[in-house]
């Protein structure tokens, strides 16, 4: 009978027990065209591979694939594979916390693995898909080479990129990928730079022409071994277009909680008083920022951040009025 001498009967075996809480040995014999004892072999094949499937004796009685303890492969068709591989890239970009970074561990797995028709198929469904977007969230990473880089991390394979940098230079870049990290919204990517022989940052929206090279290398420790404090440590200390700081009237801990991102560019004065550097590219972004402690504060900052906080804040003044007189 078909599959009573290879793997095919226990991959059809799988895919009935999937489909329905519970079979009977006859109806899955007819389903798959195969006898019951060959559903009876196949059925004791699938529990030795880590499949918990439960059976019950008597005229009612069948087959169930049950909850275990650990997942076992799942036997995926075409149209099931595509439709997880696009959920997949979609929730990398949720913005909910923890579930980019499953989401974009489990991604890299499933893309590997991926038949190549498949993989037009999800790039023509992610570029076909929209949503609605209520504000800019800035530059986002493609869901594409989050995965490839996700796999060279996990593998430890030295890649080769293109990259472009804050300043518009391109360059190749050498790298040993270590971790990725999502930062209020930007993936970075913390490799080894093989030409600088140190530890570099770099922002996946500027990254192109990713190649796995195939040679791997023992993982390298991280400075302090903490990946996402080591690279909330470099973004505090990275050079900005506009300063700005604060001294705020409120404990460093209370406004700890109130911000993100800014790692060591918060520091205590005393109990009750704390230096935030709020300094940014982004003009409109400081301003976010400051409006967001909720609390007095005194500003040493550039011009130009002066006069667009002068320009808001008569802005909102504006507004104000013109809603006191609709009262």
């Amino acid at each position: 009978m078909p599959g009573e001498e290879s793997g095919e009967g226990r991959g059809a075996h799988r895919v009935g027990l999937q489909t329905r809480r519970e079979w009977s040995g006859a109806d899955l014999a007819e389903r798959l065209s195969v006898t019951v004892r060959t559903v009876r072999r196949d059925i004791d094949r699938l529990r030795e591979l880590g499949y918990p499937v439960d059976s019950t004796r008597g005229h009612a009685g069948g087959y169930r694939l049950a909850p275990g303890t650990d997942l076992p492969p799942l036997l995926l068709d075409d149209d099931e594979a595509v439709a997880i591989a696009v959920a997949l890239r979609t929730a990398t970009g949720s913005g909910l916390s923890g579930v980019e970074e499953s989401a974009l561990r489990a991604l890299g797995k499933l893309e590997q693995v991926l038949p190549r028709r498949l993989r037009g198929q999800v790039a023509a469904l992610q570029a076909s898909l929209a949503g609605i977007t209520w504000e800019d969230r800035g530059p986002r990473a493609d869901p594409a080479l989050l995965a490839g880089l996700a796999v060279a991390c996990r593998d430890h394979e030295v890649i080769t990129f293109g990259y472009t940098t804050r300043h518009g230079t391109a360059a190749l870049r050498r790298a040993e990928p270590c971790h990725l990290v999502d930062s209020g919204g930007l993936w970075y990517l913390l490799a080894h730079d093989a030409g600088k022989d140190d530890w570099r940052l770099f922002r996946l929206d500027r990254i192109s022409d990713l190649t796995p090279t195939g040679r791997r290398v023992p993982p390298r420790p991280v400075p302090g071994d903490d990946p996402a404090a080591f690279v909330a440590s470099r973004l505090s200390a990275a050079p900005t277009r506009y300063r700005a700081v604060a001294t705020v009237r409120a404990p460093a801990d209370r406004i700890r909680a109130r911000t993100r991102g800014l790692g060591t560019r918060l520091k205590p004065v005393d109990d009750h008083t704390c230096v935030v550097d709020v300094s940014d590219d982004h003009l409109p972004r400081i301003a976010q920022t400051l409006a967001g402690l909720d609390a007095e504060y005194t500003l040493d900052a550039d011009p130009d951040v002066l006069a667009h906080m002068r320009t808001a804040a008569h802005r909102a003044l504006r507004g104000h009025g013109r809603l006191a007189s609709i009262a």
